[in-house]
């Protein structure tokens, strides 16, 4: 196995470090390091799973990660580079949210378990549990002593936010980083964390835990981040037309996952593939010399849909959802396709033509609420001009009977000229 820090610059995982020491350490096995998680909702992004692979080339080398679910700070955020305060999210929600992230980090490293067949050790923690018997005077004796003013001053997060006029930052978020802080100093004293990792854009933050370890306790500490990552225009890597990417595959399917990365640039996909997989290095640019020699086939973006799809939702979904996208873009007979799935395949293909679920919608009401039509006059218009298909016959009768034409009473295929496609299921 590679030496820890030429596995994380190979992988363009590694933007900076407070000290060079810590490869050594975290090289020779038997260590702990956290990457902290925000609960804003109740699923992980695709911008998270850089913070799971990056961790998994120290697990690889025998150390335990910790994931620490911030439900503590999650009450007040962290100032960031956001433009104004965020809303507070209800107890209730916050609550939802943490139990959510704590399922999707477990079925996550089960799954890296299962496709690399070794034992992470890795535990789930709630810095919740740092702040409950915690009274605010004691929390100003224990770390706010210990961090000064000018400090947290100094820090780019808070800085911006300060400076310019047409902004402002309360009290509460200029607190964060001590809340931060503690965190680390509470998992270094109780676990034995010597390590924290995070976004190159949070350095302050991860900077103010180890100043305080070692105020407080004389003791050596380290930090280290990934750099934030944008595609070859530049935009934040983990978005798309629809907004954020989910790890939860009720907000977005694998084959969404899946579609992102088969429509990611040439230039991309070493990048991706090193970042986002456990391919080794040098296959990966085996594979992309191979995939600059024939771009239009696509095998570099297939590889690293695949491996992406199948670390998150396992070897099922990945391989479903290349069934799906060569049922959508390939020249299989659609219809014979589909009458070979199970009703959960069929479900899961409904998903990613958002399809829907039929109740008595007569032609024209399918068609527009198949987005297939703006209204019932442009519906009947479509259907005049020979442009409607269902279970592939041309529809020609404005009196056609939907209901009577589901078949083997579970499902209508309905279609607009050839790349507009509808599933819907009875």
């Amino acid at each position: 196995m590679k030496n820890l820090k030429q596995e994380l610059e190979e992988r363009a995982l590694l933007f900076q470090n407070s000290s060079e020491d810590l490869f050594e350490l975290y090289n020779n096995w038997g260590e702990s390091f956290y990457v902290g998680y925000d609960p804003t909702a109740d699923s992980l992004h695709l911008g998270n799973f850089i913070g799971f692979m990056a961790g998994v080339h120290f697990m690889r080398r025998q150390n335990k990660y910790f994931a620490l679910i911030w439900g503590a700070t999650g009450m007040i955020w962290d100032p960031g580079w956001k433009d104004a305060e965020r809303s507070f999210l209800s107890k209730e929600d916050l609550q939802h949210n943490e139990d959510s992230l704590k399922i999707q980090i477990w079925g996550i490293f089960e799954n890296l378990s299962e496709i690399t067949g070794e034992n992470f050790d890795y535990e789930v923690v709630n810095n919740k549990d740092f702040f409950e018997w915690i009274s605010y005077l004691d929390f100003l004796r224990e770390v706010g002593k210990y961090v000064t003013i000018n400090k947290m001053m100094s820090k780019d997060t808070v800085k911006k936010r300060i400076e310019d006029p047409k902004q402002s930052i309360s009290y509460t978020e200029f607190s964060y980083m001590l809340l931060q802080g503690y965190d680390f100093y509470r998992l270094f004293s109780d676990r034995n964390v010597k390590l924290q990792m995070w976004w190159q854009d949070q350095w302050g933050n991860l900077v103010t835990g180890s100043e305080l370890i070692r105020k407080k306790v004389d003791g050596q500490s380290y930090v280290a981040t990934w750099p934030l990552i944008t595609d070859s225009s530049g935009k934040k890597f983990g978005k798309s037309e629809w907004n954020a990417i989910w790890l939860d595959k009720n907000k977005t399917s694998p084959y969404e996952i899946y579609q992102y990365f088969m429509n990611c640039e040439d230039v991309d996909v070493d990048k991706y593939l090193k970042i986002l997989t456990l391919i080794e290095t040098e296959e990966i640019n085996e594979i992309v010399k191979n995939h600059l020699e024939n771009p239009g086939n696509r095998e570099g973006q297939k590889k690293l849909a695949y491996s992406v799809v199948e670390i998150i939702h396992w070897k099922i979904e990945a391989d479903l959802a290349i069934k799906i996208s060569e049922f959508m873009f390939g020249k299989w007979n659609k219809l014979e396709t589909l009458k070979t799935l199970s009703l959960e395949e069929l479900k899961t293909f409904q998903n990613a033509m958002w399809g829907f679920d039929y109740i008595s919608e007569n032609l024209f009401e399918t068609i527009v609420k198949a987005d297939l039509a703006k209204s019932n006059w442009d519906a009947r218009n479509s259907v005049k001009a020979g442009a409607i298909y269902i279970n592939e016959e041309k529809i020609s009768a404005f009196d056609f009977e939907v209901k009577n034409s589901f078949i083997d009473n579970k499902f209508i295929f309905i279609r607009k000229g050839k790349k507009n496609l509808k599933l819907i299921l009875k």
